[in-house]
C-alpha cells in the first residue's frame, strides 16, 4: 500500500500511542474537516499526514509530524479558483491542564486532553487553519491593472456646503 493510501483513525489515545512510540502515516479527507471544507472551493482533496508519537528527554508525551494538502481556494483578486499548497508542522506535548501547558518550552505547543481517546482530526484541522493565508491570490497578475484605476482626474469634485458654517457665523457675531 502507498504511504498515504490509508485513512487515519479519527479517535486515538495520544498518551498510550506516545508510550508505545506509534507512527501514523495516512490521509484525511478534507470533507471530514468541516471548517477547512468551508474555507475551500472543493472538499474532494485529501490531507497527507505523517505523525510520530513519543516521549521526549523530559518525559513529556509528544506528537510531532507534518500535515500537507493541496487545496482549491478562491483568489481574492479575480475570484477564480486557484491551487494552494498548505503545509503544517506539528510539535505538540500532551498535557492535562493549563497549569502544565504553561510549563512547556516554547518549542512545544500544548494539546490539553483528559484521560482516554481524543479527536486526531480536530488537531490536524486546527493546524491547517492556522497555516491558511488570510488572503489567497495568484502569484502572477490575474487582473488587468487598468481595473484598479480610480477614475478620471479631470473631473472636479463637487463642493458641498459645510454644515458647520452657520456655527462659525454665530461664534463671530456679538451678543
Amino acid at each position: 500500500m502507498a504511504p498515504f493510501a490509508k485513512t487515519l483513525p479519527r479517535q486515538v489515545d495520544p498518551r498510550k500511542f506516545a508510550q508505545q512510540g506509534i507512527t501514523l502515516r495516512g490521509n484525511i479527507a478534507v470533507s471530514a474537516l468541516s471548517r477547512v471544507a468551508q474555507a475551500v472551493v472543493e472538499s474532494d482533496s485529501k490531507v497527507n499526514v505523517d505523525l510520530v508519537f513519543g516521549i521526549d528527554s523530559e518525559g513529556r508525551k509528544t506528537l510531532s509530524g507534518t500535515a500537507q494538502a493541496n487545496l482549491q481556494v478562491i483568489c481574492q483578486r479575480c475570484l477564480e479558483p486557484m491551487a494552494l499548497e498548505v503545509e503544517s508542522t506539528l510539535s505538540l506535548a500532551v498535557v492535562w491542564d493549563e497549569e502544565h501547558a504553561a510549563k512547556l518550552p516554547k518549542s512545544l505547543e500544548p494539546w490539553i486532553l483528559e484521560e482516554g481517546a481524543a479527536d486526531l482530526y480536530e488537531i490536524i484541522e486546527e493546524e491547517l487553519l492556522l497555516n491558511l493565508p488570510m488572503v489567497s491570490y495568484h502569484e502572477d497578475a490575474c487582473v488587468d491593472q487598468a481595473v484598479f484605476s480610480v477614475g478620471d482626474d479631470s473631473i472636479e469634485p463637487e463642493t458641498k456646503p459645510n454644515p458647520f458654517q452657520v456655527l462659525e457665523q454665530l461664534k463671530g457675531s456679538p451678543k
